[in-house]
């Protein structure tokens, strides 16, 4: 493990890249601290075995120099209710910013993102309850992070990616406008919140939000039709038809890259200079394509 750390702080293409050391046992979280070049990210620390080792634990990580992820966590166990994060959150805070001035900018909370749809009436707020814990947070935290492991909303649909990418995508849409920073999920398994069939975004927001005491049932019997399915590829040729501006822009923000040689040749015909295509369409569509990740 140690010797992963050397290899990885002196290969530029991956110590340039911060770099987050996860794991649940303290010695090696120390040993990746040790190595690492710049600013790292410790996942994870927590109040769950008491004050005195979280505070030792918080002094080491901000002696060198790190970030930390602070789980929800306390010695009556995890927090799962509204009350019970911002309780747990509002805790850690004050003892690493008062007690060690640990910088706030550098703390990391996960509220924990726990499973919905489970058919136990008491999980059906679980989502809810972790949109509330973080707006909660970044009003009262100041410079406080918020990040969260979305893949956990939806393992009760284990097995039926069409339902998860939709109930990921569209968590994820609702906790970045609550004030979620980051998080940790399959990119190869996440929908565009946009493109989510109208029928199934009812269902999984009914569910996310809870706003239907039947959601989880409604949920589950569409899951029975598409289970197996996947994402549905749609071919669709029309945005061709637009002016070859358009075109490029489009291209790159769904990631195309069938025409990309023709249409870029196209481009530099009509251009005085070739970095007049880059300033032009494709800095328009990298900026469409900045907007829309910043909406979710």
């Amino acid at each position: 493990m140690e010797q992963c750390w050397r290899v990885g702080a002196a290969e530029p293409d991956i110590s340039r890249v911060p770099i987050m050391v996860v794991s649940s046992k303290w010695n090696i979280l120390e040993t990746g601290l040790k190595d690492i070049q710049g600013k790292p990210v410790v996942n994870s620390i927590s109040l769950e075995e008491g004050e005195a080792k979280f505070l030792q634990q918080a002094k080491l990580v901000h002696r060198y120099g790190a970030a930390v992820v602070v789980m929800a966590f306390d010695e009556r166990g995890q927090a799962d209710t509204y009350e019970r994060k911002i309780e747990v959150c509002e805790r850690a805070y004050r003892l690493l910013t008062e007690r060690i001035g640990f910088p706030a900018q550098d703390i990391i909370f996960d509220p924990n993102i726990l499973t919905v749809a489970t058919g136990i009436e008491e999980h059906n707020n679980y989502a809810v309850n972790f949109l509330d814990a973080t707006r909660w947070i970044k009003q009262h935290l100041p410079l406080a992070k918020v990040s969260g492991g979305v893949s956990n909303i939806s393992f009760s649909f284990r097995g039926n990616n069409r339902v998860r990418e939709a109930m990921h995508a569209a968590f994820l849409y609702h906790a970045i406008k609550a004030g979620l920073d980051m998080g940790i999920v399959n990119a190869g398994q996440l929908a565009v919140y946009e493109e989510i069939p109208k029928d199934l975004l009812e269902l999984v927001e009914d569910v996310l939000l809870n706003r239907r005491p039947d959601a989880t049932e409604r949920l589950v019997t569409f899951a029975e039709t598409v289970k197996q399915q996947g994402r549905v590829a749609v071919k669709d040729d029309e945005w061709r038809l637009g002016t070859v501006e358009e075109r490029l822009s489009h291209a790159v923000v769904k990631g195309w890259t069938d025409y990309i040689e023709p249409e870029i040749e196209e481009d530099r015909q009509q251009y005085a200079k070739p970095v007049h295509v880059i300033e032009g369409p494709l800095m328009a569509g990298l900026t469409r394509g900045g907007d829309l990740f910043g909406l979710g």
